[in-house]
């Protein structure tokens, strides 16, 4: 039999009403999940009195939404690229035509219509990188700027830079590519007589 004291100490203890779990990994929430239920089911004795409440539906919703994200930004960086790989097509086609006697005289001493090709895209490609040194240097500064500002660490990883002077390579040479070979197959000859 207990005694009055005893009856208070364990009515003191408190009872649970709700107990958050914090797991780090998503793929870990089911194996936590079922560890959880086989506790409580041995705590309670097999007596369901409990719910327990995995809000992965929230986790998936969350994981759409960012994918959602990803592939909107990538399509906008597409279409950038889009854009300003054909700006760099019309300066170098409008390069080509301002400098048409020049390659006519390149030619004309010895210079073969590879020669030129490669001038031109080697040109594209230097403002596709100029234009990607601004970035990168413009993209680093907005990331201090933010992370000072609104107190969120930022992370730019070198494999983004790398990345970032690749894709500004390969868009220089693609749509340097047209008016590379425009310049290299212009007639010598019309291309001297040309004012």
């Amino acid at each position: 039999m207990m005694g009055g004291d005893e009856e208070q100490e364990i009515g003191a203890i408190p009872d649970l009403d709700q107990l958050t779990i914090t797991v780090k990994k998503l793929e870990y929430v089911g194996a936590v999940n079922k560890l959880i239920e086989r506790v409580l089911a041995r705590r309670h004795y097999n007596v369901p009195d409990y719910d327990i409440v995995v809000p992965e539906s929230l986790l998936r919703q969350s994981q759409k939404t960012q994918r959602i994200f990803q592939y909107r930004h990538g399509a906008i960086a597409g279409l950038s690229l889009l854009v300003g790989g054909i700006g760099i097509m019309n300066i170098m086609l409008a390069t080509v035509l301002e400098r048409t006697r020049e390659i006519g005289v390149r030619r004309a001493v010895g210079a073969t219509r590879a020669d030129v090709m490669r001038q031109f895209l080697i040109e594209a490609t230097m403002i596709c990188l100029l234009g990607c040194s601004i970035g990168i240097v413009v993209g680093l500064l907005i990331s201090r700027v933010i992370a000072y500002y609104a107190g969120w660490p930022t992370i730019v990883s070198l494999f983004s830079i790398v990345l970032a002077v690749g894709v500004s390579t390969t868009v220089g040479l693609v749509f340097g590519l047209y008016p590379a070979r425009k310049a290299a197959r212009l007639d010598v000859i019309e291309s001297l007589r040309y004012e």
